[in-house]
């Protein structure tokens, strides 16, 4: 009796134990050791807590590791792009140097990689094998990408070029002269000051031909030096990507250099309906070349992409506007965007307000100090805003990349200073 009595006693207190515990898995284990008439020594309830934090720091570490393979791929797939994209201004170059040849095996350089550049590289490919007269090859390449990409943008070109090449197949092809092309520039031009109406069916269908792209880019330049209504709407159906996609990248820069409110506002609607990133990217510098602080803060806030958001957020850095970026610090949760804007505001120390002497000269020394063209490219059209001639000249002087070069002399071209005629003279003079 004794014995039933002491034995109802057990379970009476191991059942007000039990219920004064906090459920854990080691708590559980402990109440089922106990229920079995168990307890377990105080070792081994330390050795599953132990257990409990090792396995909780190995799923903190395992997603530590997961977060880090994806910025590693972020990081490749962004090198991936610079890549292609440098590769397809190199095709695009030997195709102004009628190196034909060497320009179809770039682009089928692209095309085996694939990518962002596919579409236009198919379309590039074409054209210099029709140029060699390898039309076979050229109606070849057309279809490949008829097949692979019914709905790209390249679409009206591409079929264009495809009936002069199957007009031309079976007959030599007779290569465009230089001479021929730089006169149809200069005769473009003026007729577009001296008849406009007359100029516009010319241009229009100098645009939806299959002409080089150098030849179409003159053409929008032209339009966008007109400054009429009539030639920044067309530049603007170009900058929306209603035809070849090359050419929209080059009118979204006219409508920046050139452009007034509506083509600022019509980059705004390219930004926020574009979901290519190059576009995007293109588009943020363009709001940093012509200093539209709300446009950047804009996109550094409402932009999903942390790639883009950081884009804009350097940018912004750039122009100066530390209070925006503190406060957008505090409210940003992903620690690689909050790496970007701690930058930017560094580069603020380091650069100060646009426009300002200091700035002037910490851009020249960005661009003595970077090897990245594009962004060599951007320095120059920073220091065109600027007004910096002066800059500018320094830089052509001591430039030896021919496209830098004349990167440098096309803006001087445009700003009509002092300094620039001297420089002009200076190099007639040689």
């Amino acid at each position: 009796m004794k014995a039933y009595k002491m034995a109802a006693l057990k379970r009476a207190v191991l059942i007000v134990l039990m219920s004064a515990m906090v459920v854990t898995p080691s708590s559980v284990r402990a109440g089922q050791a106990a229920a079995k008439g168990t307890t377990p020594p105080a070792q081994a309830v330390d050795k599953v807590n132990d257990d409990d934090t090792d396995q909780a720091q190995k799923q903190e570490e395992a997603k530590q590791r997961e977060r880090e393979r994806q910025e590693r791929e972020q990081e490749r797939q962004e090198r991936e792009r610079e890549r292609a994209d440098r590769l397809y201004e190199k095709g695009t170059r030997a195709l102004d140097k009628r190196q034909y040849e060497d320009a179809a095996k770039l682009f089928d350089e692209l095309i085996q990689k694939g990518g962002d550049r596919v579409e236009g590289a198919h379309y590039w490919k074409a054209y210099a094998e029709y140029k060699q007269g390898q039309f076979k090859e050229a109606l070849a390449t057309y279809e490949s990408f008829v097949k692979g990409f019914p709905q790209s943008r390249w679409m009206n070109d591409a079929r264009q070029l495809a009936v002069e090449i199957q007009q031309a197949e079976g007959r030599p092809v007779k290569p465009e002269d230089q001479a021929d092309e730089e006169l149809q520039l200069m005769a473009l031009n003026g007729l577009m000051h001296a008849d406009p109406e007359r100029a516009w069916p010319l241009l229009q269908k100098l645009l939806e031909s299959s002409r080089p792209l150098k030849i179409k880019e003159q053409a929008l330049f032209v339009l966008s030096q007109s400054g009429s209504d009539k030639a920044r709407e067309v530049l603007a159906s170009f900058a929306r990507g209603q035809a070849n996609p090359d050419l929209q990248l080059k009118s979204l820069e006219y409508l920046a250099l050139f452009g007034g409110k509506e083509s600022r506002q019509t980059l705004e609607e390219v930004y926020k309906s574009s979901d290519d990133k190059t576009i995007k990217r293109s588009i943020l510098g363009f709001f940093m070349i012509g200093g539209d602080r709300d446009r950047l803060l804009a996109a550094a806030k409402g932009e999903k992409d942390a790639d883009l958001r950081g884009e804009a957020i350097g940018q912004l850095g750039v122009l100066g506007a530390r209070d925006q970026l503190s406060e957008m610090y505090q409210a940003e949760s992903e620690e690689k965007v909050k790496r970007k804007i701690l930058e930017a505001r560094s580069a603020i120390e380091k650069i100060g307000l646009m426009g300002s002497p200091k700035t002037a000269d910490a851009l020249v020394k960005m661009y003595a100090n970077e090897i990245d063209k594009n962004i060599r490219r951007k320095v120059i059209e920073a220091l065109f805003m600027q007004g910096n001639a002066k800059a500018i000249v320094e830089i052509a002087r001591k430039e030896t990349d021919p496209e830098l070069k004349k990167k440098a002399v096309e803006q001087l071209s445009i700003m009509n200073s002092k300094e620039g005629a001297e420089f002009f003279e200076e190099i007639l003079n040689k």
